[in-house]
């Protein structure tokens, strides 16, 4: 492995089965999800430091087979979805995790605790979403970007979508109103005519680089809010002159990792209503795109080259 990107992972067949400590519980891991930071942890791009050889993956679903002498409501045989390190692999430790619901497999279950948090995080702790308001929201036909059309649709927003042409359909049938080529010279022309010159009133940005700057220029002025929480085309810049006199706007960075340890009363309440509305079918279970295991590679590299709609998945 090296940080050259997804093609140098390599697929290892004699790793030891890890142990938990007193606040973790091992599984068995049933699938495993597939996310951006998995693209830039092999370019070593993330700060978390990894250096190789590491054991990557971070968010996987499973059976219990062994919990920490301190671990309370958490017994062997149930099925959790959680994050930790090593995901991709037969066995994981996690230091949290939440039962999968009843009926959901466990691949389905995976973005309970990453992507959709994320989407409601950046519509409604950190958005304020509300009825009549518009929403922008960048690279939608990826797992985080359907959640929150859904969402925000629920929540009475007018969406604006971007996606590729070949993505389309799928995201209209989620339920946005317009739907934009995100490949498009001038996003930001377009997002303004759609609201009659005023701009959008949150914009969810998760694609990065060119885009960034199209994010920042479709908000409404003085009340648009930005919300940052992804950077898969690549790293953007702006200035405080730039605040000052080009982009008048609320900019505001989300990290769901950073919000669960920071504002752990504020993460209880959004997973509160997370499962309010599955309970009220908001979200539905979905069976991600699934690869093998030693497939990994592969999946990663479909990924960065957007090549996939929706949650994508490693099956060991």
């Amino acid at each position: 492995m090296s940080l050259n990107g997804p093609q140098d992972m390599r697929f290892v067949t004699d790793a030891p089965v890890p142990l938990p400590g007193p606040d973790e519980v091992l599984i068995r891991v049933a699938a495993a999800g597939v996310n951006f930071r998995d693209i830039s942890q092999t370019r070593g791009t993330t700060p978390d430091g990894l250096q190789p050889p590491y054991l990557a993956g971070f968010e996987a679903a499973g059976e219990i087979v062994a919990v920490g002498e301190a671990v309370t409501g958490l017994t062997l045989g149930t099925c959790v979805v959680g994050v930790g390190y090593g995901a991709f692999a037969e066995y994981m430790v996690l230091p949290a995790a939440v039962p999968v619901p009843d009926g959901w497999t466990a691949a389905q279950a995976l973005g309970l605790v990453v992507n959709w948090p994320t989407a409601l995080a950046a519509l409604r702790t950190l958005g304020h979403v509300a009825a009549g308001q518009t929403v922008l929201i960048q690279a939608a036909a990826g797992a985080t970007g359907q959640a929150a059309v859904k969402m925000a649709k629920h929540y009475g927003a007018t969406v604006i979508a971007t996606a590729s042409p070949e993505k389309h359909e799928t995201v209209r049938t989620l339920g946005a109103d317009h739907v934009l080529d995100s490949r498009a010279a001038d996003i930001a022309a377009e997002v303004l005519q759609l609201t009659g010159g005023a701009g959008a009133d949150v914009v969810l940005e998760s694609a990065g680089g060119n885009i960034f700057g199209a994010s920042l220029a479709a908000a409404k002025r003085v009340t648009g809010r930005v919300v940052v929480y992804g950077l898969a085309g690549g790293e953007a810049s702006i200035t405080n002159w730039d605040l000052v006199y080009r982009h008048q706007v609320h900019l505001i960075g989300l990290n769901i990792g950073v919000l669960i340890q920071a504002a752990p009363q504020i993460f209880g309440e959004l997973m509160g209503e997370l499962f309010a509305l599955i309970a009220a079918g908001v979200l539905t279970p979905e069976q991600p795109t699934t690869y093998e295991l030693a497939d990994g590679p592969k999946a990663l590299a479909d990924l960065e080259g957007r090549a996939t709609v929706g949650k994508l998945a490693l099956l060991p």
